[in-house]
């Protein structure tokens, strides 16, 4: 008997293939160049910024005021940097950099403005670039002001500050338009709103104590103003009158000598009017009378003139104020009578325009766009803009080498109504006269 049987086919179960073991988890590394490079970046913030804070004695105002906010954002920039690395890598950063600490420098006054008090030995150039005068000049004006002391008694922070941070801080704005916040930090004030406040301050005692430096009606103020007119050909002119506009807030009036020393300024009238329309409306015009009576006639070869004024294009002709010849188109006669009065008279009125030109040169905070609020304040701001350049020339401190000019600005549209039957008069003498002088030389 055959035994029949069958194998079996079931084969023994293959292993599946074993994972590779996990790896323990091993934080990473920081790269060294990373690490490096940025303590390198903060070291080098940190010391330019140390540099700017501690010795800005050795740069310019204008430097620095242009050198700090790329500074500050440049440190704001390396911070949110750090932030947005992980916290080892910060850590590590941190740790390179304490491992070379600079060297530590010398205390020094809390403030620029100490700082530049306490260094006797600082050139005199360093107080001009920075307030636009001489130390002695700064010091008389402080003088003049009569600012009051802090009184131990009072709250408020502005009256706590000291009469020359006061002055110091209010001509560092004027005369560099630097933000409140950077006048604070260097004159050592609170905040920025004190720095303001002290500003407004100086500028209000200005206008009070320097006002008798705008009195046209002193004695002998228009008698001085002669002859350094006769020295430009324009024989019993006492005065040239001009108008600039300052921002787009307010046209200026004013009234200069030979010299360039503000006599009169009238400040703060819509932009929109016409100097025609703002001449009889000033102080000026009603008081022509009395600055120009019982003065010397001048007796010239056509005839006699009174005492006068010159006046721009855009004022009307009168017997007190002489405008230009309106200018012939395609004129080929350059030495006719009217062709070389109206070039005496540019000459003239240049005296008016370059006395706007330093004033601009010198404080800049005036070219500034005034806007809210602040524009009530500009007309303020020029007259007293207007009153240190005065106070400064009589103080025998140097013109500003620098005329900032806004012609555009300061164009006017030329007058066209009627005129004056006597101005015209005055007007063809003086003409007469320079044309004879002229042929004669």
């Amino acid at each position: 008997m055959v035994a029949s049987g069958r194998k079996s086919s079931r084969r023994a179960p293959i292993p599946a293939p074993s994972s590779p073991p996990t790896a323990p988890a091993v934080a990473p590394q920081s790269p060294p160049q990373l690490t490096s490079l940025l303590a390198l970046l903060a070291s080098s913030v940190t010391l330019a910024l140390r540099f700017a804070s501690d010795r800005d004695l050795l740069l310019r105002p204008s430097q620095t005021l242009a050198l700090d906010p790329l500074l500050l954002s440049a440190a704001r920039a390396v911070s949110r940097l750090l932030a947005q690395l992980p916290l080892h890598l910060q850590t590590l950063t941190l740790t390179s950099l304490s491992l070379s600490p600079p060297t530590p420098s010398p205390p020094l006054p809390s403030s620029w403005f100490l700082r530049l008090l306490s260094c006797p030995s600082l050139p005199d150039t360093a107080w001009r670039d920075a307030f636009r005068m001489s130390k002695p000049a700064f010091f008389q004006l402080l003088h003049a002001l009569a600012l009051p002391a802090p009184a131990a008694s009072s709250s408020s922070s502005s009256l706590a500050l000291p009469p020359d941070h006061k002055l110091g801080a209010a001509l560092f704005r004027l005369a560099h338009a630097a933000p409140a916040r950077a006048v604070a930090r260097r004159f050592g004030l609170p905040s920025p709103a004190v720095a303001a406040r002290a500003f407004y301050e100086v500028c209000r005692a200005i206008a009070e104590r320097l006002a008798l430096l705008l009195d046209l009606a002193a004695p002998d103020r228009i008698a001085r103003a002669v002859p350094g007119f006769c020295a430009l050909s324009l024989p019993n002119c006492c005065g040239a009158l001009g108008y600039a506009r300052f921002g787009e807030a307010a046209v200026a009036q004013a009234l200069v000598d030979a010299e360039g020393r503000f006599l009169d300024v009238s400040v703060g009238w819509n932009p929109e009017m016409a100097p025609a329309e703002i001449l009889p409306r000033t102080k000026l015009y009603t008081s022509q009378t009395m600055v120009l009576a019982n003065a010397p006639q001048g007796e010239l070869i056509g005839g006699s003139v009174p005492r006068y004024f010159l006046g721009p294009a855009c004022c009307p002709l009168l017997p007190w104020l002489v405008t230009p010849y309106k200018p012939v188109v395609d004129a080929t006669d350059d030495l006719s009578k009217e062709s070389i009065f109206n070039h005496v008279h540019a000459h003239g009125q240049q005296v008016v325009k370059n006395a706007f030109g330093h004033v601009r040169a010198r404080w800049r905070l005036l070219e500034e766009c005034w806007k809210g609020e602040c524009q009530e304040a500009l007309p303020y701001v020029v007259v007293a803009g207007c009153l240190l350049h005065n106070f400064l020339l009589q103080c025998g401190e140097p013109m500003t080498a620098e005329v900032q000019r806004s012609d555009d600005a300061d164009v006017f549209v030329d007058f066209e109504g009627e005129k004056d039957k006597e101005g015209e008069r005055i007007r063809d003498v003086l003409a007469a006269h320079l044309s004879l002088v002229s042929r004669n030389q």
